[in-house]
């Protein structure tokens, strides 16, 4: 090969390479960035799915993530996607039910049975009747519901909890708002407002008697190293929502809407599984630490809650005949 076959090559090569990142540049800055806020942490199973979700969608959308309440506190995301602060967030229903009252039914305890449950209902007639009625009126769009778990009593004494009498004067904490710290009382407890990132120094303090997560995220935050025991409660199937704001959503193509939805779907899926894996194997990690892990009066607990919520003024604004609609999935 002649020296200027050689030197043709190698121009020819630079010229694709050039090329190729010209590309790559002009792709990256054709994607729409996406700002992401949750209150979990960059150890959380849901940390996963959102890279999981990032990588299927990387050609149209890249991903600005704040974990752990760094960019929007704990409540605040749903108004921070209204105004237009924020483009995509993991919003719980009792933020969504903070202005829609109806949707206070999907907070309530004891309502959904189990994950598969929570999943069949959010796929169902019902569930798309609640989701549009949010869209409608929030101006959002909820992809999907994402599970992260059952949630269970802790609390740093150790005198074992059998009943919702036993919660009497316990300062359980629960993040603020209404429906929050109704389902705290619905349980029996003394419900005391606190932002997820401060629960462990609470608990170690002595600010609070405890707080009610699953597992997962007892794990996650180690609220563990400053507890005695976990009651089994199971008083709430967890889920948030996740979501993007309905003018992101409006500007997707159909193409890309339907991509993006279906990555989505995808790595919800992948998350609730995961969770539930973790969930099984907890429990007997949490007894190896040394603390009391048992399951309390399951049907009393129920009882005191369901009664709690049907006498509440919360019961009237859920929309007539979800109740028996959700009971009969």
């Amino acid at each position: 090969m002649t020296k200027s076959m050689v030197r043709r090559k190698v121009l020819a090569a630079g010229a694709l390479l050039i090329s190729t990142c010209a590309a790559t540049m002009s792709l990256a800055q054709d994607a729409q960035t996406l700002r992401f806020s949750a209150v979990f942490s960059e150890q959380d199973i849901r940390t996963e799915m959102m890279a999981r979700l990032q990588e299927a969608v990387a050609e149209d959308f890249t991903f600005e993530m704040h974990y752990g309440g760094t960019l929007f506190s704990q409540g605040t995301e749903l108004v921070a996607l209204q105004r237009g602060n924020l483009e995509m967030g993991n919003i719980a229903p009792q933020d969504i039910a903070n202005q829609i009252p109806e949707w206070s039914i999907l907070t309530s305890a004891y309502l959904f049975r189990d994950v598969d449950h929570l999943l069949a209902f959010f796929e169902s007639d019902a569930g798309q009747d609640m989701k549009t009625l949010a869209e409608e009126q929030l101006g959002i769009h909820i992809l999907g519901p994402t599970y992260f778990g059952t949630r269970h009593v802790g609390l740093v004494d150790g005198e074992q909890v059998k009943t919702p009498e036993d919660m009497a004067g316990v300062r359980l904490r629960m993040p603020p708002g209404e429906a929050w710290q109704f389902l705290g009382q619905a349980i029996g407890a003394n419900p005391t407002a606190m932002a997820y990132a401060e629960t462990y120094t609470g608990l170690q303090t002595g600010a609070i008697d405890g707080q009610d997560n699953p597992l997962p995220n007892v794990q996650n935050m180690r609220f563990y190293e400053v507890m005695e025991q976990i009651a089994l409660t199971s008083h709430l199937v967890a889920f948030d929502l996740l979501t993007v704001s309905a003018a992101v959503w409006e500007d997707m193509t159909p193409e890309q809407q339907e991509a993006f939805q279906t990555a989505a779907d995808e790595a919800l899926a992948w998350s609730a599984a995961e969770h539930q894996t973790q969930e099984a194997e907890l429990a007997d990690f949490f007894r190896n630490e040394g603390l009391d892990v048992h399951t309390p009066d399951i049907d009393a607990f129920r009882s005191h809650a369901q009664q709690a919520y049907l006498d509440s003024p919360l019961s009237a604004s859920w929309p007539d005949g979800m109740l028996d609609r959700v009971n009969g999935m």
